[in-house]
Order: C-alpha cells, then structure tokens, then sequence
C-alpha cells in the first residue's frame, strides 16, 4: 500500500531507484585524499539534475586526488534564501572489491570489507531527492551541494574549503549513526595533546645507572592524569604511545598522543592544563623532561532550537511520518568545521551502524528516509519562507 504524505515531494522518492544507487555508489572506491572516481561519477551525475559544479584546490593541501566539490541548482525561485545539503565523498579503508549485500531489509557489506555507508547514503539519498524534487514539480529556491574530501583523516577537506565558492549560509548534514529523526543541534569543541617525555637512554648491561626509562616517567604521569569520560560534558583519552630502540635500552625518550573533547570551551582548557600538568609534575619527580604540543582539531557549535533550521526540519520530519528529537554529540563532523567559518548548519542522522568496521550495515527504511526528508526539507524550506515573504 502506498503511503501519503504531507510532503509532495517525498512521495516521488523511489526506494528501488534509491537503493540501486546506494549500491552502485558504495561499490566506487574512494578512501580518503583518493576520492577522484567519486568525484568523476558526481560530475556525471549531477549536471543532469540541473547542478553547475566547481572544484576547489583543498587537496593541494595534502597532496589529494581532487578538491572538495560545491554544486550549484539556481530552483525555480530565487526570492528564496539558498540551502545546502553537506557531506563527504572519502570512507575509511578497506573498500577494494566491495559487495554489498541485502539481508532482511539491511545492507551490509560481505564481511571482508567496510560498507561506506558513512557516508555514501548521503550521497545517494541527496541526488534521488533532487529526483524526486523535480519529478514532483514543486518550487523550490536554490540548493547547493557541498561535497568535502579527506573528512576521514579528520574533516581535512572542511578545514582547507574555499568558502568564497559557496553561496549558501544555511545548510544540513546527514551524518550521524541516529535514526532519521535525530537532530544534533550541539558538537564539541575538541583538540589533541601531543608529550614527548625524556629520560636518559641506556644499555643495561653495560651503563644501566646512567639510564632514565622514559616509559616509567610516561607511566606515572598516565597513572595520575584524569582519563575517560571527565563530566558529562568531557571526555579525554590517551590513544598513541610511540618510544623504544631495542629490549636491550633503556628507553631515552616516548611520544604519547591524546585527544579532548567538550561541550565547553573552558572545560575543554581546563582538561588540558591538568593533563599537561600532570605529565610535568611526573618528569620533574624522575629528573627527566616534557615537551607538550596542543592542537587545536576544530571548534564547537551549538545552533538555537528557534532557528530556521530546527523549524524546518522538525515541519519535514512530521511531513513524511518520522519522530524528530533535538539531541547533541560527541562526535565530530564536518558540521563544526563549516560552522566555524561562517556557516550554520546541523547535522541529521541517517541511520548508519557500526561505522569503520567489517560490521557496517544501513536499514533500507532510513536510507529511503534519508532520500525523503531531503526533499521534504529542500520543500519546506521554501514553504516557510515564501510564507515569510508574503507576510512581509
């Protein structure tokens, strides 16, 4: 039986056609800083939806394939402010010889390899909900794609976009492992922690009292640091222990990397500090010496409950019969990085599991999901401000 909905638009995604696509798009191979096939089929792909491409050069930066794409559709009306629809063209690795397979309304892949539903069911969902948009007829104000690289290595391609290419200010991304319906409203700001702990390298058989283990110094300072889940705002984590010559020396010095994340800026400094603290109180108590580097990975984002965006995407969730919950994450995204330079987006969860791993699988209910709350959005969007407009 088919279902009616709300939205005209949503109703003209076709779950066959959607699912053809995925898989024919999961199968493309594009880890990351190697998404050129990707790109390639995109640029076939999208001019015949209506969509002018432009490439930008981020991947000059880190000796990529290709830079991140920004596709432009003009939509049958431009009194309408633009909205973009983001995600990545780069998975994780394995994916050579990938095969998808379908079990009980699920996709996986054949157990060899990762799936690349993360995020290759964006992807697909946003070029058959371009489909259904202008199968249905309906207006529409612009839309613009804004498809990153390297996001994988850790939202490279975000960090090195050519934001003068893009003439959106608001936008969406399906990627998150929540079902269709999730609406993360708040990311984290997050940064690594880099210490280099020296000691004395020795033989030891041969000056063994000259020796200072490094490893011991790094031990007592890992033994006393604040590690986990710190608050419910912040977590911590110690994730790379580099050091050692031969079982025969005394380690002279070890590379320790960790990461912090947090809700909040301050807590996130204050974290920071007590780990790069207690790494110094450990070396002066064994006369031996730290070097602290921190990087910054990217900057929170905490985007109102009252904005458009929220409005339209809880209108279009009812619009096409899927709960809707507002929710914050831990996890890092490309929304941050966009947020950070001047634009305002969030991220919708499409409903992958088991991410980075042989184990990933997507139900086709939120992939066809997915498909259909892009094109509910890209119609309400244009209903509120239309709305807006006359009212004015």
């Amino acid at each position: 039986m088919k279902v009616e909905f709300a939205s005209k638009a949503a109703e003209k995604v076709n779950e066959e056609r959607l699912v053809k696509l995925f898989l024919e798009m999961a199968k493309i191979n594009g880890p990351s800083s190697k998404e050129s096939l990707v790109a390639a089929f995109l640029k076939d792909e999208l001019p015949k939806l209506g969509f002018q491409l432009t490439f930008d050069e981020a991947h000059k930066n880190f000796n990529g394939e290709v830079g991140n794409l920004i596709a432009w559709h003009k939509g049958t009306d431009d009194t309408i402010p633009p909205l973009f629809f983001s995600t990545h063209m780069d998975t994780v690795l394995p994916t050579e010889n990938l095969k998808p397979i379908m079990k009980d309304g699920v996709i996986y892949s054949d157990g060899t390899t990762i799936l690349g539903a993360d995020d290759r069911a964006a992807l697909a969902s946003y070029i058959e909900a371009m489909r259904a948009i202008i199968e249905s007829g309906i207006a529409h104000g612009p839309i613009e794609l804004i498809l990153t690289v390297n996001e994988q290595a850790g939202l490279v391609g975000a960090k090195y976009m050519d934001y003068q290419k893009i003439k959106s200010k608001k936008g969406y991304i399906f990627d998150s492992s929540g079902d269709v319906g999730q609406i993360i409203l708040q990311g984290p700001y997050s940064s690594r922690i880099w210490f280099t702990v020296n000691g004395n390298a020795a033989h030891i058989a041969l000056n063994a009292d000259a020796g200072n283990n490094a490893f011991l110094i790094a031990s007592e300072g890992l033994l006393n640091m604040k590690l986990g889940e710190i608050d419910s705002e912040t977590l911590a984590n110690i994730g790379i222990i580099h050091g050692g010559e031969l079982t025969s020396i005394i380690p002279g010095s070890v590379t320790l990397g960790g990461e912090v994340r947090s809700f909040s800026k301050e807590k996130l400094d204050a974290q920071l500090e007590h780990m790069q603290k207690t790494m110094e109180v450990a070396s002066k108590k064994y006369q031996g010496t730290v070097e602290v580097k921190i990087d910054e990975k990217y900057l929170g984002f905490n985007v109102s409950e009252e904005d458009i965006l929220v409005q339209a995407v809880t209108k279009a969730t009812d619009n096409i019969q899927v709960s809707s919950y507002l929710t914050k994450t831990l996890g890092g995204a490309d929304t941050n990085v966009l947020n950070e330079n001047g634009l305002t987006c969030i991220t919708l969860g499409n409903g992958f599991q088991n991410i980075h791993s042989f184990r990933e699988n997507i139900s086709i209910e939120n992939l066809v999901n997915t498909g259909r709350l892009t094109a509910a959005l890209i119609e309400q969007w244009y209903v509120q401000h239309k709305f807006q407009i006359e009212e004015e």
